[in-house]
């Protein structure tokens, strides 16, 4: 790539596979594109997800995204409908849209055809934690400490993967004690640690990197896939169902149902917006089960 070296062997690497025809290098204008998403300080994870998504849309429609039409987006989407969740149509709706919104703001094209295409209606999300149980399950399950630390960052901090790879030890200060999270859209917060937070903080290297990737990237923190792999491989064993994010999902419904505010659980859980948590007020299954076991369709027998 001839972004004078911007892009890091990191990011080179995710494409390393992929034929010349299809590397992102060979998409017009693709590079700059990086170039200016590492000026606006997006995270690896963005820019790369992003390249990705607009070098598979290429791929697929056999067209430069310059020059793409309207048409050929509402046929790609199309030609994923059924292998495509609703939410992951929404992201990568967003991922195009973020890409021809900078073909304008930088003189490269004149019209956006996302205009044309609609944004396609976000699923009705519900929060689907890991149950009580699982979660007894899943702290009684044999496993490496280091993968044990992981499962509390998201169990009792409610960290998501990609801020899991990032603990530091000087992030911790065992005297409030608290956790510094540099989070989503960076969004940098410190997060009050649990007493089994505190011990296991206690067990870890007080400088430098938690979770240090293996030696082909030295001096690196461990990816966010790596993390969600290895917690997601301890679940399976446990046979707690889910993803690794659903611990997240019962840090935040566990708060509410042990009585906190739900403004309290937004700041915990680090939201920009008091909607996004108000998805974790919703019926817990528990209760829901209680008021079905309280039916009686013979209530009226003494009325007859």
């Amino acid at each position: 790539m001839h972004s004078d070296g911007i892009v890091n062997s990191r990011f080179e690497g995710s494409h390393r596979n992929m034929t010349p025809a299809t590397r992102p290098n060979s998409i017009a204008h693709l590079d700059d594109w990086v170039l200016w998403m590492h000026g606006k300080r997006n995270s690896m994870n963005v820019i790369s997800e992003r390249v990705r998504v607009v070098t598979q849309f290429a791929v697929e429609m056999d067209v430069q995204p310059i020059s793409a039409k309207a048409i050929d987006i509402v046929r790609w989407l199309a030609m994923h409908q059924f292998d495509w969740a609703d939410g992951t149509a929404c992201t990568y709706v967003g991922y195009l849209r973020a890409w021809f919104k900078w073909l304008q703001i930088t003189d490269r094209r004149l019209d956006d055809p996302m205009l044309k295409v609609g944004t396609p209606k976000a699923p009705d999300r519900e929060p689907r934690p890991v149950s009580d149980a699982g979660v007894m399950r899943l702290l009684k399950t044999p496993m490496h400490h280091r993968t044990r630390v992981m499962i509390l960052l998201m169990l009792l901090a409610g960290l998501r993967c990609a801020e899991v790879a990032q603990v530091r030890g000087e992030h911790v200060d065992p005297t409030v004690p608290s956790i510094w999270v540099d989070g989503k859209n960076r969004k940098a917060r410190t997060v009050p640690l649990h007493v089994l937070l505190i011990d296991a903080a206690a067990t870890m290297p007080t400088h430098g990197i938690w979770f240090p990737a293996n030696a082909t990237r030295p001096g690196e923190h461990v990816l966010p896939k790596s993390v969600s792999h290895i917690v997601s491989l301890t679940m399976r064993r446990a046979d707690v169902a889910g993803t690794p994010h659903k611990l997240r999902h019962w840090y935040g419904t566990t708060l509410l149902d042990d009585g906190a505010d739900i403004r309290t659980v937004q700041d915990l859980l680090r939201h920009s917006s008091l909607a996004t948590t108000q998805i974790y007020t919703k019926v817990p299954d528990r209760k829901r089960h209680d008021a079905i076991k309280k039916l009686d369709p013979f209530r009226g027998r003494g009325a007859a």
